[in-house]
């Protein structure tokens, strides 16, 4: 069975348009066990439920932003091994250095095609 079916993917985006462009990207890729979290607090508290793979989250969110995340999930024992790959508009060397600093996985800048996308997860799970 090829990754892409296996794999369980949370995606975390306060904004409806770019949740949208990230679940339609994933569906190109032919990755279908794919949920949403509208916001870092709400992405947290599924991801302890039920652990995914790999977690895509923007950068800037309410309640806790894609860092905040990110540090909550790697302090948990059940998260911490749990893939990020934080996406953001700006590809501000601060925020990243910061991201990997905490644990970051992967960093995608948008716009990203779903070309970019795909090498981005492949960079952190394995072909697809």
């Amino acid at each position: 069975m090829p990754l892409r079916d296996m794999l369980r993917v949370l995606v975390v985006d306060d904004m409806s348009t770019s949740r949208g462009i990230l679940l339609q990207a994933l569906d190109t890729l032919g990755i279908g066990n794919v949920s949403y979290a509208e916001n870092g607090r709400t992405g947290m508290l599924y991801a302890r439920e039920k652990v995914p793979h790999l977690v895509l989250s923007d950068l800037y969110m309410p309640e806790l932003n894609g860092l905040q995340l990110l540090q909550h999930l790697r302090a948990e024992p059940l998260t911490q091994k749990v893939g990020f790959i934080l996406i953001s508009g700006r590809g501000d060397a601060t925020v990243i250095e910061t991201g990997q600093r905490l644990g970051m996985n992967n960093f995608l800048t948008k716009p990203f095609t779903a070309a970019q996308l795909k090498s981005c997860i492949e960079a952190v799970v394995g072909r697809l």
